[in-house]
């Protein structure tokens, strides 16, 4: 019985082992990614604190900084880092010289000039923390900031309640209403996905120049409206998880389609909702390439994308305020996705289900 325990625990303590290293592998595998995914935003962090003489200075650290200056006796004089019999020291150069120079020592300036033998201009110099803050302010006024997202926000907010009216209302047909050629239709609005924009993208700008919609909104709202295959299919994948009786029921309580869409499937249907909204939120947020042809004439009804390339291109030598504006442009997109994290994650997993 002793031996039948002893082997019990060990093969048990084994499997304990085993386990734990899994879930460390995996933990750190993890780790690693997502330092590697997050290392490109925090160097644009730290890029957007630094001023321009730190980015061209040699020598500079990656993190916001200036170089570490002291005054003595009324002047200010360059800090550098002293190889010394002590170790590296922080001393302010005062007297150069080829061969020896003389240091003060800032901790201990009383002390009077110390005499150091060697090359001052192998020294590195000493940097402090120091943010440049006023990088943001800078892009605020030069890039007209308020006005970028003003236009940003009200094209995002109407096209994503054009797409949720116009998806909704396709996908609830196609989910629940029993349609002759409806299979082929599904498949032959499936089939846009793979069409390229570029195919479509000279016959829809002729068709918009006899319209006499270019250098206004209308070209990149109102398609909007005539919904589009990637969320009309996950809404109706989401529809179809929901059970048929609960309609059926609501029919019995002399609901119609339309009452049933609204007091039943939606009110089930808000994690696909909220998914769709910030895919739909953050694709207009980055979307250039439309605003770009149809208001390219007119800068005050731009968004915050093709605003966002004029400023790189007039600024190009100042990689701090470039890094500033972009950081500045993804602060909604941002919170939105952290507001919505739980609903967002359900309705993706939901919508994968296969029925």
């Amino acid at each position: 019985m002793a031996t039948t325990n002893y082997v019990i625990k060990t093969s048990g303590g084994r499997r304990f082992v085993k386990e734990g290293s899994k879930h460390f592998i995996i933990t750190f595998f993890t780790a690693v990614l997502l330092a590697a995914f997050l290392l490109p935003l925090a160097r644009s962090v730290t890029m957007a604190l630094q001023t321009p003489d730190q980015i061209t200075a040699f020598g500079a650290p990656l993190w916001p900084a200036r170089p570490y200056s002291f005054t003595y006796e009324g002047k200010d004089y360059d800090v550098y880092k002293v190889p010394t019999e002590n170790g590296v020291q922080e001393w302010a150069l005062v007297n150069k010289g080829r061969e020896e120079s003389e240091f003060i020592d800032p901790a201990n300036p009383d002390a009077g000039l110390i005499t150091w033998q060697g090359a001052y201009r192998t020294l590195p110099r000493a940097w402090r923390f120091s943010a440049a803050w006023s990088n943001f302010a800078d892009v605020w006024e030069k890039i007209d900031f308020p006005r970028l997202m003003f236009n940003t926000t009200v094209l995002a907010i109407i096209s994503t309640l054009a797409m949720l009216l116009s998806c909704v209302l396709v996908a609830y047909g196609f989910s629940r209403f029993r349609i002759p050629g409806k299979d082929f239709l599904f498949t032959v609005l499936i089939s846009t996905i793979f069409l390229p924009g570029a195919v479509t993208l000279i016959p829809t700008y002729t068709v918009f120049v006899k319209l006499d919609w270019v250098g206004t909104w209308l070209p990149i709202l109102v398609p909007v409206f005539f919904a589009n295959a990637y969320d009309v299919f996950l809404l109706r994948q989401f529809f179809l998880t929901i059970p048929r009786e609960m309609d059926e029921a609501a029919m019995i309580d002399g609901a119609g389609p339309f009452r049933t869409l609204l007091s039943v499937i939606l009110p089930q249907s808000w994690p696909v909702i909220i998914a769709l909204t910030v895919f739909h939120v953050v694709y207009v947020w980055n979307d250039f390439f439309g605003p770009m042809i149809y208001l390219s004439t007119h800068p005050e009804l731009q968004p915050i994308s093709v605003g966002l390339q004029r400023f790189n291109g007039i600024h190009y030598t100042n990689p701090s305020l470039i890094q500033a504006a972009t950081l500045m442009t993804i602060i909604i997109p941002v919170i939105l996705f952290f507001a919505a994290q739980r609903f967002f994650m359900q309705g993706v997993v939901i919508t994968g289900v296969e029925k």
